[in-house]
Formats: structure tokens, sequence, C-alpha cells
């Protein structure tokens, strides 16, 4: 099995420790634009040897780990793979890619979106054990042939992650919810501190929640404005619910309601019930 890995940063070198943990592969082929990307995952062992976008097109399997407006300029480049290559994106968003495949290569397609990740980038983020037990969405796997299908969800099998079956239109609204939305008010956590009079003041008393929250504001500004690009309809429906939620507690406080503020929150407690 030889595997090419598109974009060589946290996802894509800690998706290179996987294949070596598990064997997956006898040769892991790199390409990255950056040079010192490229040096960098190298020295690091993440990839066997960088090569040219040609030469990814005798992989058995191509994994797409770069940003999502890149995805769909990097797809047309792949058209000429030869019809057992399986091409793999981990996009954030799906629904624009899929509608973006070009048409020699939705037989070969599979999107995938790994609920993983941190807000660290670049082959130094790479890890051991980043897909390990985390949930993997596949989307739209009657639209590819079922060789692709097969191969894709039994390397995932072996990396041992959980997988999720859902259309790419269902998965954007999900993951608007659970991650584009809450990047989105970690960013605007973030900028509240930085705009208030003296912020210094304000992270001096920075405990673990503040923390915990403002950790993703450090994502990449680039990533997160293509994402939030490719989702903006459900974007701006889960900030309009947002806004909403941070009214209501507004007013519960401005007029002393704190019998129904309670109860608010304990409706909030119950979510990790389910998780």
């Amino acid at each position: 099995m030889k595997i090419g890995i598109v974009g060589l940063g946290l996802m894509g070198g800690s998706f290179g420790k996987a294949i070596r943990k598990y064997n997956l592969a006898n040769t892991i082929l790199g390409y990255d634009h950056n040079k010192n990307h490229q040096k960098d995952a190298l020295l690091l062992n993440l990839v066997d040897e960088i090569v040219e976008i040609k030469e990814l097109f005798l992989c058995d399997m191509i994994i797409l780990c770069i940003p999502v407006d890149a995805i769909i300029s990097f797809l047309p480049l792949l058209v000429g793979c030869l019809p057992k290559t399986t091409i793999i994106d981990f996009g954030s968003t799906k629904e624009l890619i899929v509608k973006n495949i070009p048409k020699e290569l939705k037989n070969n397609f599979i999107p995938a979106h790994p609920m993983t990740g941190t807000e660290k980038f670049g082959p130094s983020a790479a890890i051991d054990g980043l897909y390990e037990n985390k949930t993997m969405v596949l989307c739209d796997l009657d639209k590819c042939d079922v060789l692709h299908k097969n191969r894709a969800i039994k390397m995932f099998e072996t990396l041992k992650m959980n997988l999720v079956f859902m259309d790419s239109k269902e998965h954007d609204i999900h993951a608007c919810y659970m991650s584009h939305l809450p990047h989105a008010i970690s960013f605007a956590l973030g900028n509240i501190v930085m705009n208030h009079e003296n912020p210094k003041d304000i992270i001096s008393l920075a405990a673990g929640g503040f923390k915990d929250m403002s950790r993703i504001a450090k994502s990449s500004p680039d990533m997160w404005t293509d994402i939030f690009r490719q989702n903006r309809t459900n974007m701006l429906e889960s900030i309009e619910l947002y806004e909403n939620q941070i009214a209501l507690i507004k007013n519960m406080i401005k007029d002393e309601n704190y019998e129904d503020m309670k109860k608010w929150m304990y409706k909030a407690n119950t979510l990790h019930d389910i998780l």
C-alpha cells in the first residue's frame, strides 16, 4: 500500500504517525507547498519522501489534509488518478467540497471529517494517537465505488476510530453546532478581552474556565475564515440562536429573575448526561 498525504501539518503529520503505528502502508509520500513543512516532515519521519503532484497519481490512497478552500482548488489537479486510487478529504465542511468534486473523481472520492485536532499547526504539532478513539464522519458513501468505501472503512476501523455515516448537508449542520460555532464564540471572547481597557487585569485572574473557552481562539485565522465562509448559512443561523440565548440570560439578570435563571442553567447541565 502506498499512501500520499497532502498537507503535512497537525492533521496530515499525525495521520502519517498513525499509518506507521498500524503499519498501513509500505510507503508514505508527502506533498506540501511550504518548503519548511517539507523539511520538517522528513526530519520528523512523518513521511518517507516529498513528491510533486503527478507522483501522487500512482498512490493507492491520497489523503487531503489542507484547508477547505484549498481542497476545492486542489481536486482538479488530481484528475488523471487511476480508478484504484482512493481520495479522502479531511475538511471540516463537506457540502461545498462534495459539490466541487470533478466528475472524473466522483467514484474515487470519500468525504470525511475526523472530529479531532488541536489549536496548533505545522509538522511539529503532529502527535501520536490524535485519531485513536475519535469520531470519523463519512459522508455520501452511496456516491463512490464499493472498493473505495470499503478501503476507507477498513483503514479507519484499524485506527480504532468510531465511524458515523451521514450526508454532507446534514454533516455541515451538525459540525456547525459542535465545532464551528464554539470557535466563533472563542474568537469573540478573545476579542472582548483584548478590547478591554486593560486586558492584563482580566488575564491575570484567568482560571481554568477562561483558558478552556479561549484555547481554540489560538486556531489558524486563515483556516477558520475558509470554514466560516463555506458553512456561512449554518453559521448565521447558529449565531442568531446563540444571540437569543445571550439575550435571555441578559434579561434574566436585568430583571433579577434568578429562579428562571437557575432552571435555564440546570437545563444546560443535562447536556453532559449524553456526552
